[in-house]
């Protein structure tokens, strides 16, 4: 039987250094219907008890508490309003109003709209969230502000905005952007050192190419995620990147700014075969996820996942620096006995 001899906080802390850890540490993403499924199949009690029937090392998140002003049913805080949309045996939120896509100009948008205030938010509570998970990473901090912007204005004008308002695009990334930024302040303050990563996330790829021009990602995005990127730093964590898709030809650039952590390493889109990551990246990044959520997960056999699993601890985990874990969300389309697979797999094949 493996055992273990390091915590989940130890085991993150490790991988994320570069030290030696008693097995490849894993995560765990899934929308609430597969984890609903997940939690039958294992005839387990309820969520939480996941973790430790797979030996996931669970990550503890914190964040603010909201106590602004009321919010509207159907809203949230910046006036979007979604509905619900049904997909086989789930649900997803979309967003049916942008409540900004009416504006023409930075002006009109001032006089219109109001932007959410940093003070709707109290912190007071981590604190005593943390103390309940002292052996747990936490994660807490960071932002994705592009994809709040294609909420506000819809996803179709969003994009065309980084042609035609260019002028309308950094008024609103400024707002956005400080906004986590105080946001991400305001947590670390509450736990001085506590944090050990945070989310620095903006989805840069499609399957095939980048949905951005390297110019329009230098000229909008990484200006004020580096800013985002120093203040995680300076406060002693690392800087979790996500972003789907084919990445590739903007890693080098991201590595520059300082991100610590890659996910999801989608390989099966273009140019992200993960020999060539770990040979150019590997020595500076770490790398999260890994198992394929497009068709492995969903689609495949039990087989087929171990098999997976094995080829990305063998490849991205070679010398250290891997987490495994989904490429995104699981999803309840999938059987949950390639789950279990993925987990036990993980497990059996690196502990001591």
């Amino acid at each position: 039987m493996p055992r273990e001899a390091m915590t989940d906080r130890e085991r993150w802390e490790a991988v994320l250094a570069r030290k030696p850890t008693d097995r490849i540490p894993t995560d765990y993403w899934a929308t609430p219907e597969a984890t609903r499924k997940l939690v039958a199949y294992l005839g387990l009690a309820d969520a939480s008890q996941i973790y430790d029937r797979l030996h996931i090392d669970r990550l503890v998140s914190v964040g603010g508490r909201y106590v602004g002003p009321d919010i509207p049913v159907g809203e949230d805080v910046f006036g979007c309003r979604s509905v619900t949309v049904e997909y086989a045996d789930g649900i997803y939120s979309e967003t049916v109003y942008n409540p900004l896509a009416e504006y023409e100009t930075v002006a009109e948008i001032e006089a219109n709209y109001r932007w959410p205030n940093p003070d709707w938010w109290a912190y007071d509570h981590i604190p005593a969230q943390v103390e309940q998970w002292p052996d747990k990473p936490v994660q807490g901090g960071g932002s994705e502000p592009f994809l709040t912007y294609c909420k506000l204005r819809g996803l179709e004008q969003a994009f065309m905005d980084l042609a035609l308002k260019p002028d309308l695009v950094h008024y609103c990334l400024d707002h956005l952007f400080d906004l986590c930024y105080k946001a991400t302040e305001r947590a670390y303050d509450q736990i001085p050192g506590r944090v050990l990563v945070s989310y620095v996330a903006e989805d840069l790829g499609s399957q095939d190419s980048l949905l951005f021009s390297p110019a329009q990602i230098h000229e909008f995005l990484i200006p004020r995620m580096k800013r985002m990127m120093d203040l995680v730093h300076s406060a002693g964590a690392y800087v979790f990147h996500h972003s789907d898709g084919a990445v590739r030809p903007i890693i080098p650039d991201m590595i520059e700014i300082g991100i610590d952590v890659l996910n999801p390493v989608q390989w099966r889109c273009k140019g992200m075969e993960r020999e060539g990551l770990k040979a150019d990246f590997g020595d500076r990044l770490v790398f999260h996820a890994g198992v394929d959520n497009q068709y492995t997960l969903p689609f495949g056999t039990v087989d087929e996942v171990r098999e997976e699993v094995l080829d990305n601890i063998r490849i991205l985990g070679e010398g250290g620096g891997y987490i495994l874990g989904p490429c995104h969300n699981i999803q309840s389309v999938g059987p949950p006995e390639n789950v279990v697979a993925m987990y036990e797999t993980a497990y059996e094949a690196t502990s001591l």
